[in-house]
């Protein structure tokens, strides 16, 4: 894993969040996110050859757009191509570069806090796809939670570029979508 070099990249307030659901919109939606954008490379269905082939694919837009590349289930990567990991254990092999984190609740936001987590994803904000029949924890309780954080809290589930400015006023440092960006 790259390691990130004196002064750190500013922390990208904008994410997508992938997923086997964006199928060939995947690559519209890389095209869509502002410079600077982050993305967390998920895909965890795919057999490994064919996920590592589509990381490879990720990794290039990244680089080439100037986005924040962090993967999940970061094994089997090619840990050059990231600048951190998604969901980490702390295993040695994996701490070093950026860290993120989600969570659903209080309990899990410290626990991210705890791990080294320098960002939280906290979801679902609204009723999502991404959780069918998931009741969103709303505005308020997200505002609540991301009050109480130590790190930076991006608002994920429901969102869109309206739902992230008023998401801002309650305390969200950014927020990340899926649907949102294809």
């Amino acid at each position: 894993m790259r390691r990130r070099q004196s002064p750190s990249p500013p922390i990208p307030r904008l994410w997508l969040m992938t997923d086997e659901r964006l199928g060939d919109r995947l690559w519209a939606a890389l095209e869509r996110l502002p410079r600077g954008s982050g993305i967390v490379f998920r895909h965890y269905r795919l057999p490994k050859a064919e996920r590592r082939k589509m990381f490879g694919q990720v990794a290039r837009i990244a680089r080439r757009r100037n986005l924040m590349l962090v993967a999940a289930a970061a094994d089997g990567l090619t840990t050059a191509r990231l600048d951190g990991v998604h969901n980490h254990t702390g295993r040695p092999h994996i701490h070093a570069g950026f860290r993120t984190a989600s969570a659903h609740n209080l309990r899990e936001v410290i626990a991210a806090c705890r791990r080294g987590a320098d960002i939280v994803f906290l979801s679902p904000v609204y009723a999502t796809r991404s959780h069918p029949g998931a009741k969103g924890i709303g505005a308020l309780r997200f505002g609540l939670l991301a009050r109480g954080s130590r790190v930076p809290v991006i608002a994920l589930g429901g969102m869109n570029a309206a739902r992230g400015r008023r998401m801002k006023g309650l305390g969200a440092y950014g927020w990340a979508g899926i649907d949102a960006w294809s």
